[in-house]
């Protein structure tokens, strides 16, 4: 059974690549957090040095993706039979609370501002936050590639982009409050991108959440996997069959085949190849096929 080689690998991660960006993400921001909270302790500003504890927060999270991703390269143990996959997975998920926590503080400390107005350093806040616009964006872009390939990749992006909006909102509050004295502004603004990464922030959490409880993959549709294996010659049925996430970016499957009781053993091991490659097509890198003849009695809640 001949098949054709040229794998489309559009959707695979350069692991190394991407250490190396994480290590200039979190080599910025650190640079960055102890800029900001040097300003706000020389300025007596309570908004720079909670921001600063605020991006501290997100190079913490920065840390945690890199340690995930190293493990990924870990060998299996005789204990971690899957090697140590699953941390990315629990990364993903822990960032992904963390952004949440650290969008409810920001909404938390706008509404505090907004009730009671404090004047604010407009001149310095604008011009460190804008320092901020630069770091948080240069650290966006260098995720922007694989924001859609990764969860973890993808709950980095969000982290900078959310600092980056709220620098972006300081630095427009901050020139309007030198001109107009409008002290609530900067709260306000900081309400409404909070709810705006709040938004984008869900689909993190829920994907992480479910690749947690061992659910299907966004990446993989089973309909259409089924579909594609009753495709091939010899494959009289697909059934008992299992999907989840290795880590966020390896997919595993488990499956029986009911196949024609013409092959011969040879042409069994041919076909289960020819399964395996067409599921790697389809996202799923790791496959355990289990073949059978004749009728086979399942649960009712095997899919």
């Amino acid at each position: 059974m001949a098949h054709d080689h040229s794998h489309d690998h559009s959707h695979q991660i350069n692991v190394s690549n991407l250490n190396r960006a994480f290590y200039i993400a979190i080599g910025l921001n650190l640079v960055f957090v102890i800029i900001e909270a040097g300003y706000g302790w020389i300025y007596n500003s309570l908004s720079l040095l909670s921001d600063a504890g605020h991006n501290l927060s997100d190079v913490m999270s920065l840390v945690l993706s890199l340690i995930a991703f190293k493990l990924l390269k870990r060998k299996p143990t005789s204990t971690y039979t899957y090697g140590f996959r699953r941390a990315t997975i629990l990364a993903s998920l822990t960032n992904a609370i963390l952004l949440i926590f650290a969008v409810g503080f920001i909404i938390y400390e706008a509404i505090e501002r907004f009730l009671n107005p404090q004047p604010v350093e407009g001149g310095v806040v604008s011009i460190v936050a804008f320092v901020g616009i630069f770091v948080n964006g240069i650290t966006a872009w260098l995720f922007l590639k694989d924001k859609e390939k990764d969860l973890n990749v993808k709950g980095a992006y969000l982290h900078m982009v959310a600092d980056m909006l709220v620098s972006l909102a300081v630095v427009i509050s901050g020139v309007i409050i030198i001109y107009t004295d409008w002290f609530w502004l900067d709260a306000l603004l900081s309400i409404i991108i909070g709810v705006v990464i709040l938004i984008g922030t869900w689909s993190l959490l829920t994907q992480s959440l479910k690749l947690s409880l061992d659910g299907v993959p966004e990446n993989v549709n089973p309909e259409k996997v089924k579909e594609e294996i009753l495709k091939i010659n010899g494959v009289v049925d697909f059934q008992h069959v299992h999907i989840w996430a290795l880590s966020t970016t390896e997919n595993a499957l488990t499956a029986h085949v009911r196949i024609s009781e013409s092959l011969t053993i040879t042409e069994i091991e041919d076909l289960k190849n020819t399964i395996k490659h067409k599921l790697e097509h389809l996202q799923i890198k790791h496959s355990t096929i289990e073949t059978y003849f004749g009728e086979k009695s399942f649960d009712k809640e095997d899919y």
